[in-house]
């Protein structure tokens, strides 16, 4: 990986911190409340938790196998959360 990757990375990471802060706090003028900032979250973070595993860890260039492992790990939690907030709003 070289330099020029990792700073993409962090640029996008920089303004994916942005972006989650800005739906925290300004969400409800924005329009984006309840499920909606909810999915846009998940999303944001599983982008982050992907970014960092991938580049920042140094998996992408490793068999698929534990790319596989990790990326599942951050599908299962975020798919765990987002059932869980489902079930909170019954």
């Amino acid at each position: 990986m070289n330099t020029r990757q990792l700073n993409i990375a962090w640029v996008i990471l920089i303004l994916a911190t942005l972006a989650t802060f800005a739906i925290g706090e300004i969400g409800d003028s924005l329009g984006i409340a309840g499920p909606l900032a909810m999915a846009s979250l998940l999303v944001i973070s599983f982008i982050k938790g992907r970014l960092v595993a991938l580049d920042f860890m140094g998996l992408r260039g490793i068999k698929f196998f534990w790319r596989g492992l990790l990326l599942g790990w951050l599908l299962l939690v975020s798919t765990l959360i987002a059932i869980a907030y489902w079930i909170a709003l019954k």
